[in-house]
């Protein structure tokens, strides 16, 4: 109800529960389904459907148009989803935008991984492991999308609208 529309994966479970909750609200919910053999139907709380046949051009449908990254606990999709969210982010190929893990028991494994590895290791910066918050409700996604964003202001700057126009 705050102006931003609900994208997600479009399948069920959480997915789900993310376009119905959008669904009922005043934002548009859209779905970005992909055809798999035996995986994915699309849910019905969606405005808007778009269904992709490849992975890549539906991981660019999600940050393209994104103005935050809110990541629910998932599987290889999602960590495929998120690593390419922080790469894009990372390399400046798409603009910064929060990028929010919800369910801090379920990413603290990862995030280990990522501090006691990746960063020690020296491929990733330390400062990298900034460009993720991680939370544990609802009001708490709220906030950091809210703060980030009053912080740095909404609107894109020339620079910001050429990168998403060539991402």
């Amino acid at each position: 109800d705050a102006g931003f529309s609900v994208v997600s994966g479009g399948g069920p479970r959480l997915m789900e529960a993310a376009n119905k909750g959008a669904y009922a609200g005043r934002s548009p919910s859209v779905g970005l389904n992909i055809r798999l053999p035996h995986e994915q139907h699309a849910n019905r709380y969606q405005n808007i459907t778009l269904t992709f046949q490849h992975f890549f051009a539906r991981k660019v449908m999600f940050v393209k148009y994104a103005k935050a990254y809110v990541v629910m606990p998932g599987g290889f999709g999602t960590l495929d989803e998120l690593v390419e969210a922080l790469t894009l982010i990372q390399t400046g190929k798409t603009t910064r935008m929060p990028v929010i893990l919800v369910h801090a028991p379920f990413w603290s494994g990862l995030l280990d991984w990522f501090r006691e590895t990746l960063v020690r290791e020296g491929v990733i910066d330390k400062d990298d492991m900034n460009l993720l918050s991680v939370v544990n409700t609802a009001d708490e996604v709220l906030d950091v999308i809210f703060r980030y964003y009053e912080e740095t202001g909404f609107e894109a700057s020339e620079a910001e609208q050429e990168i998403k126009l060539n991402l």
